[in-house]
């Protein structure tokens, strides 16, 4: 019964934060995420990098409650090429981006909680391929 009520509570705690994070901003993120991704989609080269905008995307509209996690996937030659590819062309800035935000909200104490989330954004923004969100 106490594991119930646990898991009940988490359960709402997540959606509380997740609806804050959405009117503080983050649909803002998602949106920009899932514009991007689909303007790579156009290109038959760019569809494998916006899927990861769409990864992103998912993540910046609902982060409280999921946790990121890296695959073996990550550990082939080509996912290793398009984690080198994807960092030399943007996922640097999308990661110091999100390092900045998480700096300027850890300011203050009720801060903290948004700017952990943007370290789990800046850690999927680093390196996508090879991640999966749970």
């Amino acid at each position: 019964m106490g594991g119930l009520i646990r898991a009940l509570l988490r359960l709402f705690i997540s959606a509380l934060g997740n609806l804050l994070w959405i009117l503080t901003g983050g649909i803002l993120i998602a949106l920009w995420y899932a514009l991007g991704g689909v303007v790579l989609c156009l290109t038959v080269v760019g569809i494998p990098f916006g899927v990861q905008l769409f990864k992103l995307a998912v993540l910046a509209l609902f982060p409280f409650g999921s946790e990121v996690r890296v695959t073996g996937f990550a550990s082939g030659p080509l996912g290793v090429a398009m984690n080198v590819l994807w960092l030399l062309i943007g996922g640097i800035w999308l990661a110091a981006c999100h390092l900045a935000l998480a700096l300027i909200m850890a300011l203050t104490i009720v801060g903290l909680p948004f700017a952990r989330q943007h370290f789990k954004l800046a850690r999927l923004a680093l390196m996508p391929f090879g991640s999966v969100i749970t």
